[in-house]
């Protein structure tokens, strides 16, 4: 089941979902819409290897906006800082966003419970576009969980994504035995 916006509401007064900063126009009838923070990161090498820690470039977007190219792996930030202690969220993109030809994320669209950080965007685009810090880049959907949870993300020692951040974080794949 999917909170509705009174639910969502409810869910910050408890505490077990936390948006900062949060601003009750970004509250949909069903969602929460987050916002494109002011740094995006790409890559230094052409290739990537999933065993090693590949290294990123972080830059802040300026007053005019950065030009997205197609072809290129962008990692960005939500403008949001986000908790979620009893829901499951999942991070879509406007459809807006989608329109202009924008993926905000290429398979990491569920948080966990427990998670609490920004969102860190996987951006790719299929022609340029230019974009701008604290655009409407998504929305956040939030789903009950059934039953107990004994494994929150944020107690888990094997989390790779538990350090506060408010820039883009690679892939961390690299900690995992493989």
């Amino acid at each position: 089941m999917i909170l509705s916006d009174k639910q969502i509401l409810k869910s910050i007064e408890e505490g077990t979902i936390v948006i900062e900063p949060f601003d009750i126009e970004c509250l949909g009838t069903n969602s929460y819409d987050v916002h494109l923070g002011k740094y995006l990161a790409t890559y230094k090498d052409e290739i990537l290897d999933a065993r090693k820690h590949n290294k990123i470039e972080t830059f802040e977007i300026p007053d005019e906006g950065f030009v997205l190219q197609p072809n290129v792996l962008y990692l960005g930030i939500t403008e949001e800082y986000t908790e979620t202690h009893a829901t499951v969220p999942f991070l879509e993109g406007k459809s807006s966003v989608g329109r202009l030809g924008i993926d905000i994320h290429a398979t990491a669209g569920k948080g966990d419970v427990g998670f609490c950080n920004h969102w860190t965007l996987e951006i790719s685009t299929s022609h340029p576009v230019r974009v701008y810090k604290g655009m409407p880049i998504g929305q956040l959907i939030y789903f009950k969980v059934e039953g107990d949870i004994n494994n929150y993300y944020n107690n888990k020692k094997s989390a790779k994504y538990n350090q506060r951040s408010d820039r883009p974080l690679e892939s961390m794949m690299w900690k995992n035995i493989f």
